[in-house]
């Protein structure tokens, strides 16, 4: 039996009964793929679930406010996904009257949508022939067919996307087929694989070479940064605090926070470093340096260590366009903040 036959008989006995596969419904598709990106499926299907409840579809994603998304997508991380899932919303509500785009190549035009995004709902809800190339594809077709070249490389990629199509255009049924490769990647291909268990271990270049543990290749290793970020967490008369809104386009982007000073190294006393100083100037507030304490947390993202201290203040006098402490919930905060307010630590 072929390759794409018997990936297609084990996926159709043990695919996961998943909720975006109820249907072929193109918004139900492209929300799932945009969340499980970067996001494994046990925490992903809860996000999932608690976002079609509140957008069903893309008229009621369209007219919602951005802080919205950005609400229901708090704890999810990689929060341009959700700006661009609200900004594409809008663009296919109001200019393409509603319709989601059934074609690959007008797929892609649209903003947080690309090649894998674009293959997957094609071929899931259109029945476009387009395979897809994602990290479980990449290591499962990497094993299989013996590919020792990094697949982190943009020509092993192209590579692997001509072997899924040459795959993909043997079948009857190009949107399961796709599904199942990602899935077979997600349950049997796995980093860690048991390959007894693999109904195409008999054929797999990587297993009848003793290789499954070093492929696939990969030659790029990401350059942890390490960053240390202070809050200022001003507290006046009045139980008001002082909340912004993050605009560097790097973590976090759009989210709310504290007022932050971000220095190149550890410090010791945040009351002698000089943007501290100018910000406290800046508000017009003296603060009572014998009400002052912190608290320290490290947070670790896929490319970064955040060393976060939360500087906490009292004032002489009220802040001018203060926010109640009470108040809080209603602001979007990343999880490091949330955590720090949901303990009272202010």
């Amino acid at each position: 039996m072929s390759i794409e036959n018997q990936l297609l008989k084990w996926y159709l006995i043990n695919k996961r009964d998943l909720p975006w596969r109820q249907n072929k419904d193109p918004y139900s598709v492209w929300i799932s793929e945009i969340i499980l990106q970067q996001t494994r499926i046990s925490q992903g299907t809860q996000y999932y679930n608690n976002f079609m409840k509140r957008f069903p579809n893309i008229e009621k994603l369209s007219i919602s406010k951005e802080s919205e998304v950005l609400k229901v997508w708090q704890g999810l991380g990689y929060y341009n996904r959700a700006i661009n899932l609200h900004k594409t919303s809008k663009e296919i509500f109001n200019n393409l009257k509603g319709i989601f785009p059934s074609r690959y190549e007008d797929l892609i035009k649209l903003k947080g949508i690309g090649d894998y995004t674009a293959s997957a709902i094609s071929s899931i809800c259109f029945d476009e022939y387009n395979p897809v190339v994602d990290g479980n594809v990449l290591r499962f077709l990497a094993r299989y067919y013996g590919i020792r070249d990094p697949i982190d490389s943009k020509k092993t990629q192209n590579r692997v996307k001509e072997i899924g199509k040459k795959l993909i255009d043997k079948t009857d049924s190009p949107g399961d087929f796709n599904q199942a490769m990602m899935e077979f990647g997600a349950l049997i291909c796995t980093p860690f694989p048991d390959c007894n268990s693999c109904v195409l271990s008999s054929k797999c270049e990587a297993l009848n070479k003793n290789e499954v543990e070093k492929l696939p290749v990969k030659l790029r290793k990401k350059k942890i940064k390490e960053r240390f970020l202070h809050y200022i967490v001003l507290i006046d008369t009045k139980n008001n605090t002082i909340v912004e809104k993050r605009f560097e386009k790097d973590i976090w982007f759009k989210l709310n926070q504290f007022p932050l000073i971000e220095t190149n190294f550890k410090v010791d006393d945040i009351m002698r470093v000089s943007s501290f100083k100018k910000f406290i100037n800046s508000q017009k507030i003296t603060i009572k340096s014998n009400k002052y304490s912190r608290y320290n947390v490290k947070h670790i993202l896929s490319h970064q260590i955040l060393h976060i201290t939360f500087h906490k203040f009292k004032t002489e006098k009220a802040i001018s366009s203060g926010v109640k402490l009470s108040q809080l919930s209603h602001y979007n905060f990343p999880v490091p903040i949330n955590n720090f307010i949901n303990k009272k630590l202010f």
